[in-house]
């Protein structure tokens, strides 16, 4: 289920977009100022973020830009959506690095139909297939379903191979115990999440220099960076 955050502070925007939002199978998140948002955004790291131009503490400007600059978030895609119409506006928008652009007032439907084609089109990118990913100390082959860590063939398990190349091919997103158990072992395995724990500490001890990739954020989950 894809993760959607609308920052809004209009809360009857918010009900409305939710409600149809929901409709479409969307799991949502809400915050209605520009520091919330921003503090959501980092540590749900949506699929998508809805985010409105006049915001209190923190204008819908600089969060954008915020994003765009924040490894972690910075391949979030957003859709400006605000009163404001003109060019000028709409121009500064997409410089900060906003994907879409809707002006208030707009059609549900429409908006809808934007998130779709943005969702479908940012999952594309993340699921495009890549036999081998290269780094300067690491070589991750999928067809062969080996890896090199400095130039040496490092022998991992399926799953730590597995949950190496999910992260890798998701740079600098970070994932939660719970969804890297979803991604790598499946939702319907009863399993603890400090299993992602012992299976992290086992790679980058076979990784050696190379493990420093695997990033903990305590609190948080991993990521590869």
């Amino acid at each position: 289920m894809a993760k959607l955050l609308i920052i809004e502070d209009e809360k009857d925007i918010v009900q409305a977009l939710e409600y149809n939002l929901k409709k479409e199978g969307l799991e949502i998140h809400k915050a209605y100022d520009g520091l919330q948002g921003l503090r959501q955004a980092t540590e749900i790291i949506p699929d998508l973020i809805i985010l409105d131009l006049m915001l209190p503490g923190l204008d819908g400007l600089e969060v954008c830009r915020k994003i765009k600059k924040d490894p972690q978030t910075e391949n979030i895609p957003v859709i400006m959506l605000t009163a404001k119409g003109t060019e000028t506006d709409k121009v500064v928008g997409l410089e900060v690095g906003a994907d879409d652009y809707i002006t208030k007032p707009f059609s549900m439907r429409e908006l809808i139909a934007r998130v779709k084609a943005i969702l479908k089109r940012y999952g594309k990118k993340e699921k495009a297939y890549k036999p081998t990913l290269k780094f300067p100390d690491l070589e991750i082959d999928s067809e062969k379903h080996e890896v090199k860590a400095a130039g040496k063939a490092v022998e991992l398990t399926a799953k730590e191979f597995a949950l190496l190349k999910f992260l890798a091919e998701n740079q600098a997103r970070v994932y939660s115990r719970e969804r890297l158990l979803d991604e790598i072992w499946g939702i319907e395995v009863a399993i603890e999440t400090r299993t992602v724990d012992v299976h992290m500490r086992r790679l980058r001890e076979k990784l050696g220099r190379a493990g420093n990739h695997l990033k903990t954020l305590r609190g948080v989950g991993y990521k590869f960076a």
